[in-house]
C-alpha cells in the first residue's frame, strides 16, 4: 500500500494562528474518507498523537528533522502542507506536493527588499524539489509564476475548507456592544487594514469590534484612526475571541468588514457568510475569488468612497435581503471538499 506523510507540524504553534486552523481541520477531515489504496501518515508533534483519531498514523515531528531525518524514502508522497515548511524527504524517490499560500509580504513590506529576496528563493527551492503544486486560491498560483519559475510543473488551486462550530446556547462573549455593531477580526498587522474602518461609524450609532491578536504596534495606528474621527469611544480591539465568541459576534453583527490588502485566501468572509451576513470586503488580492458576486467591496480606501459602498451595500442587504445567495456562496467551502481534491491528486500523482 501506497504511503503519504501528511505534514501537519504547524499544530505545536499558537491554536489563533491561520496555519494552525488549517492544519486540524484537513486533517480531520482527510481521516474522514476511507481509503483502500494509500495509508495517510500524519506528521504531527507527539502531543498531538491521536489527535485525528485513535486509528489513524501518526510519525513524530522534531525541529532536527530539517537538517535530516532518517527513513523517507519509505514515504511514497510527502505533502509539505505549508509554504515554508522546513521538512521534507530526504531522497530523490519520494514525490513532493507543494501547496502555496500567499505573498502577502511583498505588498506589505515591500521595502525590506533583502528578505522577500530571501522568502522567494526558499519557495523557489521547495518549488524545485516539487513534482506537483497546489495554491489556497488561483491567486496564489498567479502570484507565484509572477515572481518565480514554475517550470511545467501540474498545478491546481485548492481553496480551503470552512467549517464553523456553532454553539447557540453561548450569550457571554468578552466584550458585549451596547449598540448594534460591525465586526471584523484578524491579526491586527497592517495588511488588515483596520485604520480604514473608523470612518464607517461616522454619522451613526455602531460600534466596531475588532477581535484577534492585538501585540502589535498597529493598534495604535487603529485606535488613533479612531480618535482622528472622534469615535474613539466604539471602536473596541477585544483581542483573541474563542470559537464561541466567533460564532457570538458573526451571529449578531450589523454586518462583517474586512478590508485586508494583501491575502492568500480570505476564510473570514466565509464564516460571515455562513451566517448570511452582508460583507464588505476589499477588492485586493485573493479577496474577490473567496467573496465571488455575494459581497459588496471597498475598490480604495478613501473614506468617502467606502462610506458611499458601506450605505449602499446596507441598503441593498435590506432591500432584496439576499441571505440564500450569500449562505450559498459559503456552502462552496467545505473541508471535505478540500481534503476530496487533495486525495485526487494524492491517487493522479502515485499512479
Amino acid at each position: 500500500m501506497k504511503q503519504v506523510l501528511v505534514d501537519m507540524h504547524r499544530l505545536k504553534y499558537n491554536p489563533f494562528n491561520g496555519l494552525y486552523s488549517v492544519c486540524i481541520n484537513l486533517g480531520k477531515a482527510l481521516s474522514r474518507i476511507p481509503l483502500t489504496d494509500m495509508e495517510l501518515v500524519y506528521y504531527v508533534p507527539k502531543k498531538d498523537f491521536g489527535i485525528f483519531g485513535a486509528d489513524a498514523r501518526y510519525t513524530e515531528h522534531r525541529s532536527i528533522d530539517k537538517y535530516y531525518r532518517f527513513g523517507t524514502r519509505k514515504y511514497d508522497l510527502w505533502h509539505v502542507t505549508t509554504q515554508l515548511s522546513w521538512y521534507r524527504p530526504f531522497n530523490s524517490k519520494t514525490k513532493v506536493l507543494y501547496t502555496l499560500y500567499d505573498f502577502s509580504y511583498l505588498i506589505e513590506d515591500a521595502g525590506n527588499v533583502k528578505r522577500n529576496k530571501r522568502l522567494l528563493q526558499q519557495t523557489q527551492e521547495r518549488i524545485d524539489r516539487a513534482d506537483y503544486i497546489t495554491g489556497i486560491s488561483q491567486f496564489a498560483i498567479d502570484e507565484a509564476r509572477k515572481h518565480l519559475n514554475l517550470g511545467n510543473k501540474p498545478t491546481q488551486a485548492i481553496h480551503l475548507g470552512c467549517t464553523v462550530s456553532t454553539f447557540p446556547g453561548f450569550d457571554s462573549p468578552k466584550y458585549r456592544p451596547t449598540k448594534p455593531f460591525l465586526f471584523t477580526i484578524g491579526l491586527v498587522q497592517p495588511r488588515k487594514n483596520f485604520h480604514v474602518l473608523p470612518p464607517l461609524l461616522v454619522g451613526n450609532d455602531y460600534e466596531l469590534v475588532i477581535a484577534g491578536l492585538n501585540e502589535f504596534d498597529y493598534g495604535k495606528e487603529v485606535v488613533e484612526a479612531a480618535r482622528k474621527f472622534g469615535v474613539e469611544d466604539r471602536v473596541k480591539l477585544i483581542g483573541p475571541a474563542t470559537e464561541e465568541e466567533k460564532y457570538w459576534y458573526y451571529k449578531n453583527c450589523e454586518a462583517f468588514l474586512f478590508p485586508s490588502y494583501a491575502e492568500g485566501f480570505g476564510l473570514p468572509i466565509i464564516e460571515a457568510m455562513y451566517h448570511g451576513k452582508p460583507v464588505f470586503s476589499s477588492d485586493k488580492t485573493s479577496l474577490p475569488e473567496v467573496g465571488g458576486d455575494a459581497a459588496y467591496y471597498f475598490h480604495q480606501f478613501d473614506p468617502e468612497h467606502m462610506r458611499a459602498v458601506f450605505a449602499e451595500g446596507m441598503q441593498h442587504y435590506a432591500t432584496y435581503q439576499p441571505i440564500d445567495k450569500i449562505k450559498q456562496q459559503a456552502a462552496r467551502f467545505s473541508w471535505d471538499r478540500c481534503a476530496e481534491e487533495y486525495i485526487d491528486v494524492y491517487k493522479q500523482m502515485l499512479v
